[in-house]
């Protein structure tokens, strides 16, 4: 008899690994693991490997860089994606990607079913879900951990009874990975109290003596090129994580509101993007009005949560977009940061389409500005207030 096949969703990690197993054992389908490499720090070479040596039938490799940096990390960086204004939503811009493939490949094989090996405490699940049924509803998703309620310490007794190798790292934390941000939780990490230890991270280093000072250059609102070189976003992303991350910049320690209504400790690594985004947005303030910039910031925040919750199908994303791609047509120019030892600030900035205009801001003669039109705009700006004071508030009535 014809044994059905599935799609996993497989990282190498403790969780899609005894996925494996479990997917063989107890839903007795042929498994083909599917990794999607979009820049994980992690060794990855091998994992074909080990896939096969845990049972898989075959595994599947695909490079989608490229396709990262292109439609995932682009929009975001437009929409200066941050969840909560901390988190660079690296894992949440990875997740529809994925999914995405598992669907290509679910056709491909002539597979019924895929499966993922998320929680039923996170938010990974909802953003392979949404995505899969979004894509293809006709799809079976399983997910052995979230459905057979597991937790890590039963994992990891599994993992040992059925000699499947895991590394120390993953018998400590729970990690995943992207060149746009590393992402850590659990363990010891779950003592909200307690500071990661410093062998924790990856891309940060304390080991800079002197500042460093970087200038991004950019065109429509996305990095075109560094320090007066130009390169594909690629490049920028793996030089900033280097130099940025050598600088003790990138660490963000985050209580974070999950989907499901749980609180969660997490910590991220991602110099490259908080350089990219903190130089994005002071740029937005040099060539956008104050109009324009407060209501993308609205924008952006909504832009971000449905990212993070999951909903990168959902209609009103690609709305939001218009608007996004729409403010960046003149964000356009340099930026030029001081980063050491873990601080990272805007030192200057330049656009040809600069709203800023020195002839109007200094104090020195030679100002454009006429002051003698303040008295005016000065009593009429505040005029309902200090009516409503008067009838309302003031004491001396």
């Amino acid at each position: 008899m014809t044994i059905d096949k599935v799609i996993l969703a497989y990282s190498g990690g403790l969780d899609t690994s005894v996925c494996v197993r479990y997917l063989q054992k107890l839903h007795n389908l042929d498994v083909i693991t599917l990794t999607v490499d979009c820049g994980q720090d992690e060794e990855i070479t091998n994992l074909e490997r080990k896939a096969i040596s845990l049972g898989a039938v075959k595994h599947i490799h695909i490079d989608a860089k490229e396709e990262f940096a292109t439609n995932y990390i682009s929009p975001s960086i437009r929409a200066n994606g941050l969840y909560q204004g901390k988190y660079p939503l690296a894992t949440a811009l990875a997740r529809p990607l994925i999914a995405s493939k598992l669907v290509d490949l679910a056709h491909q094989e002539g597979a019924k079913t895929v499966a993922h090996g998320c929680t039923g405490k996170g938010n990974d699940q909802i953003r392979f879900d949404v995505t899969i049924r979004s894509l293809d509803p006709n799809l079976k998703i399983v997910a052995p951990i979230r459905d057979m309620n597991l937790t890590r310490d039963i994992e990891l007794k599994f993992a040992k009874e059925e000699n499947i190798p895991i590394t120390l790292d993953a018998k400590k934390f729970s990690i995943d990975s992207n060149y746009w941000g590393r992402a850590v939780e659990g363990g010891s990490l779950e003592d909200s109290y307690a500071e990661p230890p410093d062998d924790l991270f990856h891309f940060v280093k304390l080991n800079d003596t002197v500042p460093v000072y970087l200038e991004i250059e950019y065109e429509k609102g996305l990095p075109i090129g560094l320090n007066e070189t130009k390169m594909n976003l690629v490049s920028i992303i793996h030089i900033l994580n280097n130099i940025v991350g050598s600088s003790g910049v990138g660490i963000i320690d985050h209580i974070e509101d999950r989907v499901v209504g749980v609180k969660s400790r997490e910590i991220y690594e991602a110099p490259a993007a908080i350089a990219i985004i903190e130089s994005h947005k002071d740029l937005e303030k040099l060539v956008l009005t104050n109009h324009q910039y407060r209501f993308k910031q609205m924008v952006d925040e909504q832009w971000a949560w449905l990212v993070y919750s999951g909903l990168w199908q959902e209609p009103l994303r690609k709305d939001l977009e218009k608007f996004i791609e729409s403010s960046q047509r003149k964000v356009k120019g340099k930026v030029r940061l001081r980063i050491h030892r873990g601080s990272i600030r805007v030192v200057g900035r330049e656009s040809p389409y600069s709203i800023y205009k020195e002839s109007l801001a200094t104090y020195d003669a030679g100002s454009t500005f006429d002051q003698n039109l303040a008295k005016g705009f000065s009593e009429l700006w505040g005029l309902q207030s200090i009516i409503a004071n008067s009838i309302f508030e003031s004491k001396y009535q």
